[in-house]
């Protein structure tokens, strides 16, 4: 299956350079590029990736923005694109600001190649590229940020949660892989894949990023915790 990807930055050279290491392998096809944030976002109405790489900083409308409003436009990941942002600042604003908006992962620029194009797979898998350090720094970002509270709400999506489902959720959380989780509970990865689409499911969010800022939101999860 062809994965179909829009390269989001206003370098040039930075969009020639990706290109060139993405049509290396030939499961990928780029089928655009663009200069901003509103570019992307108009691109991607009209041609449907499966995944955008985009760059942060830019002219008109920052990749910010412009995922803020793919992910509104979209708020079924299964409907609309996924968002990796690529981007040469390491800052933890702008990753917890780029996750916040609704990208499903994060890489640095310099990212080897082989790394970026399996990061690319693992996206378009529907899973998030988190790792467990960028996990946690957008928890303790929270900490600072936004005081932990359980609403009504939230207490009913979380009762709706089967014990395993919770050990999931929990696992996720940490920026575990499924194949991670799938060691830990001795199950296989498939059976974790399931856990995980319903843990989504009825916490009515879009994906693993936005599961671990319910999870931190609801008291499940705490800044420099390891439950």
């Amino acid at each position: 299956m062809t994965i179909k990807l829009l390269l989001v930055d206003d370098d040039d050279l930075v969009r020639t350079g990706l290109k060139m290491i993405i049509e290396s392998d030939p499961e990928f096809d780029v089928l655009g590029e663009a200069a901003n944030g509103a570019q992307a976002v108009a691109l991607a109405d009209r041609l449907k990736p499966d995944v955008i790489l985009m760059d942060i900083q830019m002219p008109e409308m920052d990749g910010i923005e412009a995922t803020r409003i793919l992910t509104e436009k979209s708020p079924d990941p299964d409907e609309g694109p996924r968002v990796l942002v690529l981007t040469t600042f390491e800052q933890d604003e702008y990753v917890f600001q780029a996750l916040r908006a609704g990208a499903s992962g994060f890489l640095l620029k310099r990212t080897p190649a082989d790394e970026l194009i399996a990061g690319i797979k693992v996206i378009a898998e529907g899973e998030s590229l988190l790792s467990p350090s960028i996990t946690r720094k957008l928890i303790n970002e929270f900490a600072q940020t936004t005081p932990s509270s359980m609403d009504r709400e939230s207490a009913t999506k979380l009762d709706s949660l089967t014990e395993r489902e919770m050990e999931v959720l929990q696992l996720v959380s940490h920026g575990n892989s499924n194949q991670e989780i799938a060691d830990a509970l001795i199950v296989s990865e498939g059976t974790v894949k399931t856990h995980v689409k319903r843990v989504l499911s009825k916490l009515d969010v879009r994906d693993r990023t936005q599961a671990v800022i319910f999870a931190y939101n609801s008291g499940i999860i705490l800044p420099d915790s390891n439950n």
